[in-house]
């Protein structure tokens, strides 16, 4: 297996090129000049002994994917290391598994809990360690809310109450009325946040929310919408139920996390105020929870993938794609299965727009705060970042051969650099 650390010139001939702008593969030959593509062309491209040459033999070449709802601490950490590890174990832990992620063909991620701002420092030094991140740092909940994981016996932090120890890791931060709410926008904005995520309604995970709960009002919403716009970038919300997700979207926020309670109008509503739908494609095997009851809301929300997809599809909403994988590291290959499971609903080609140049245009977004914005993510075009995966087989026919990336990845290549090569080169 040759790697090569450093980005140079690097080319990559006779691949058959799904560049994730048309929905057609045509053969050709990539150019990588530092950490972007510098040719990509039918004809071939001229070689020299400053050029690292390898020859794809006709293998199937695509942009790197992306997952646009991650929690890398959380996918590295089980719960009992989130509560017992100190800072620094969690942190080896995330990089470690950062890098399985890697492995598994995801090049950029967009981490909407957890305190990867650090990680991601360490790894835009190092592309090889891991994804890149676009992070959110902690996401903010009410007190009682999806975030809200202190004990019964605790009194809140809004009367005097000392943090719960999501709150201490960077994971979570409650926050209750506008002020708070400011403040804790304005925290992870200084942490180094690329957007902002709130808990909007009643989650899984969570013990005290039911599904069907509204969390924060609507100045609490603005509020936060007002304060990531002054930074130039975005509010998105984890909610599923309808008057959750009308409520933020009326108050400006521009992503819904899950949504998979949602109704055909409010999915209508969505198109129409040019708000993203960041989905999941869950199923009920997905995630193991404790008790009875976070088993059955696990339920409810898996049996609404089908039909949210399809009214999203009939309306023209903006979809992203993304996991949700949580506190089960030995079951993070599902990140995998969950991109060949999106060929349930769409077809191949739109399932690999999804993951590659649709998730890029939703992580834009982030406007000023975008720290990936020198160039474009996602696609196989000149100036575009350098990431790509070669695959045997063909996944416009076949998405199932992205389930083992280990087999199935020939060649990873992450900001120029060779993070896999089992091709000679």
């Amino acid at each position: 297996m040759g790697v090569k650390t450093e980005p140079g010139r690097l080319l990559i001939k006779n691949v058959e090129i799904f560049d994730a702008v048309a929905d057609r593969t045509f053969a050709g030959h990539v150019l990588i000049e530092g950490r972007t593509f510098a040719a990509v062309d039918t004809s071939p491209i001229a070689e020299d002994a400053a050029t690292t040459v390898i020859d794809a033999a006709g293998r199937f070449l695509m942009p790197g994917m992306t997952d646009a709802h991650v929690h890398l601490v959380g996918m590295a950490n089980t719960m009992i290391d989130l509560i017992t590890a100190t800072q620094s174990q969690l942190a080896a832990a995330t990089i470690v598994r950062a890098k399985d992620t890697l492995l598994r063909g995801f090049t950029t991620v967009r981490d909407v809990a957890g305190d990867t701002a650090g990680i991601k420092t360490v790894i835009d030094a190092d592309p090889a360690l891991g994804p890149r991140i676009y992070p959110s740092q902690a996401a903010i909940s009410q007190t009682a809310g999806h975030g809200d994981f202190s004990f019964q016996f605790e009194p809140p932090t809004a009367l005097g109450g000392k943090p719960s120890r999501a709150e201490e890791i960077g994971f979570l931060r409650v926050a209750d009325g506008v002020d708070r709410v400011l403040a804790a926008v304005r925290e992870q904005l200084k942490l180094g946040a690329s957007q902002i995520k709130l808990m909007a309604g009643g989650g899984v995970a969570s013990v005290y929310d039911p599904l069907y709960t509204l969390q924060f009002t609507p100045a609490e919403l603005r509020a936060a919408v007002e304060a990531a716009a002054d930074y130039g970038t975005y509010v998105c919300t984890h909610v599923y139920n309808v008057p959750g997700i009308r409520r933020a979207v009326e108050a400006g926020v521009k992503c819904i996390e899950h949504g998979h309670l949602s109704d055909e109008p409010t999915i209508a509503m969505l198109a129409d105020h040019d708000v993203w739908l960041s989905m999941q494609p869950f199923e009920a095997h997905d995630h193991h929870l404790p008790d009875p009851d976070r088993a059955r809301k696990n339920q409810r929300v898996a049996e609404g993938t089908a039909q949210v997809y399809e009214w999203a599809r009939k309306h023209g909403v903006k979809l992203g794609w993304g996991t949700d994988l949580l506190f089960e590291p030995d079951h993070n290959d599902r990140q995998s299965d969950m991109v060949v499971r999106l060929g349930q609903y769409f077809t191949n080609v739109e399932a690999l727009k999804m993951v590659t140049s649709g998730n890029a245009a939703l992580f834009r977004l982030a406007g000023e705060r975008d720290p990936y914005q020198q160039a474009r993510l996602g696609e196989i075009t000149v100036g575009a970042w350098a990431d790509l995966l070669v695959v045997n087989g063909d996944p416009t026919r076949d998405l199932g051969v992205l389930a083992d990336p280990a087999a199935n990845l020939a060649l990873i290549v992450k900001d120029g650099v060779i993070v896999k090569n089992t091709l000679v080169t």
